[in-house]
């Protein structure tokens, strides 16, 4: 209807995953760098998680478009499969076998051990070519357990030297919680890259609309008013879908009465009649971690991944001795991943003054710090410390005494030897937890007060 009218070549707001229409906001383009990162570098699997209508299945369609010729990928949006009909459809992405065979039920004698095998000899016979295969699943967090199971199964495929799978399972926030489940705690353990969408901010909110007005070839024909934009974020939380959702419903508004600039009200209207409420607004803590240790906080830059880069290394190595230290503080050893990061699933559910770091630890990383008199405190360190956990660090917490200032406690990740590791994964903080400012301090410091 309103696209004549304002000259768009196609609906900018539609609800369909169309790449073309991904912003890249920080969140979205560190996930993306991510991804792409993990598919060069084999990382093996990769999770991404976001909030409902965050952008999640645009992200793998673009990401989708960007893979080279030498890569071959499977994309499977449809979670509510069996074992076998999964091999089946990763076996028909990868063009092994043809969907009239499938759908003639031609497949309906082959073995589960059948199709596996037939994907290994596809996969074996990349490796001369240099070629690479990627499998991608949608709404992972609605996939059964026997089908994670058998992901981990196909995760097992490998050389001596590299995997022959790259798997990355993409999902709503939940899909965190049920990894971490003790049922798929292997699976979990195999995680090397995991990464959580944010919603947009409101300049972050503007330069979205913006994006898809001119992509959609009408920008210059209508604009957002600076407080339709403000009444756009604070009713959308920042959530793309439902951006997506007020704005079709704005411009519609608008059009009926021929105008060309979008106003709060109309936005306000669009909201009413899609029955669209403000999200509740959650606590929000100052970032104060940076500014207690007394030093410039360290940043990354996204672009620096990159095949070969150095500065961004997904390695991780955890010294025996700290761990054994770890398991002899805490009373049993921490779980620890295939690469000997010591994790511990349950300790987000611990009281929040049973973390101390273990002795004998020169270097950790401060990620944030809370007034103990806050009475959302506890809130927010649990919520920071399940983000932290979900990405595989040990998270430790540190009583200080800051005088006038009171009693504060400091949020901490990992136990390192060496600083140069410990440098790395601060950078990683900062792109698992956004805004943590994290940093690597010295341990004898921290237990000093100073």
């Amino acid at each position: 209807m309103y696209e004549t009218y304002y000259g768009f070549a196609e609906k900018p707001f539609s609800l369909s995953p169309d790449p073309k229409f991904l912003y890249r906001s920080q969140s979205h383009a560190n996930a993306f760098e991510l991804l792409q990162y993990a598919i060069r570098r084999r990382e093996g699997f990769a999770v991404v998680t976001g909030d409902i209508g965050t952008g999640k299945t645009t992200l793998c369609r673009a990401l989708l478009e960007e893979i080279d010729r030498t890569t071959f990928t499977a994309l499977v949006l449809d979670p509510f499969l069996s074992e076998q009909d999964l091999l089946k459809r990763i076996l028909q992405d990868f063009g092994i076998v043809s969907r009239e065979n499938i759908r003639a039920g031609r497949l309906a004698g082959i073995t589960k051990q059948d199709l596996i095998e037939t994907l290994y000899d596809f996969l074996l016979g990349l490796v001369p070519l240099k070629a690479n295969a990627v499998l991608i699943i949608d709404e992972a967090q609605n996939l059964p357990l026997p089908v994670l199971e058998q992901i981990r199964i196909l995760s097992n495929l490998e050389t001596d030297k590299e995997k022959l799978l790259q798997i990355i399972l993409i999902g709503q926030l939940n899909l965190g919680t049920l990894l971490r489940s003790p049922e798929l705690r292997q699976l979990d353990q195999r995680v090397s890259i995991r990464y959580q969408l944010e919603p947009l901010d409101r300049e972050t909110v503007g330069a979205y609309v913006s994006h898809r007005l001119t992509i959609a070839g009408g920008s210059a024909a209508v604009t957002f008013a600076p407080k339709a934009l403000d009444r756009l974020h604070r009713l959308s939380g920042g959530i793309p879908r439902i951006i997506n959702l007020l704005c079709d419903r704005a411009l519609l508004a608008a059009f009926s009465v021929r105008e060309n600039r979008i106003t709060p009200d109309m936005v306000a209207h669009a909201a009413q009649s899609l029955d669209v409420q403000p999200p509740p607004r959650a606590p929000r803590f100052p970032r104060h971690g940076a500014s207690l240790a007394g030093a410039a906080a360290v940043t990354i830059v996204a672009s620096a991944i990159a095949v070969g880069s150095t500065t961004y290394v997904y390695q991780r190595f955890a010294d025996q001795t700290v761990q054994a230290a770890a398991g002899a503080t805490l009373g049993t050893a921490a779980p620890r991943d295939a690469r000997g990061v010591d994790r511990n699933p349950s300790a987000a559910h611990a009281p929040v003054v049973d973390r101390e770091i273990p002795p004998g630890v020169p270097f950790t990383i401060l990620v944030d710090a809370y007034p103990a008199s806050s009475a959302d405190f506890e809130r927010a360190v649990r919520a920071l410390t399940e983000r932290l956990e979900g990405s595989g660090y040990h998270v430790y917490y540190a009583d200080v005494d800051l005088g006038p200032q009171g009693r504060w406690q400091r949020v901490l990740a990992g136990a390192y030897t060496d600083p140069e590791v410990a440098r790395r994964e601060a950078d990683r903080v900062n792109l698992v937890a956004p805004g943590a400012e994290a940093r690597v301090i010295d341990v004898q410091s921290l237990r000093s007060g100073t």
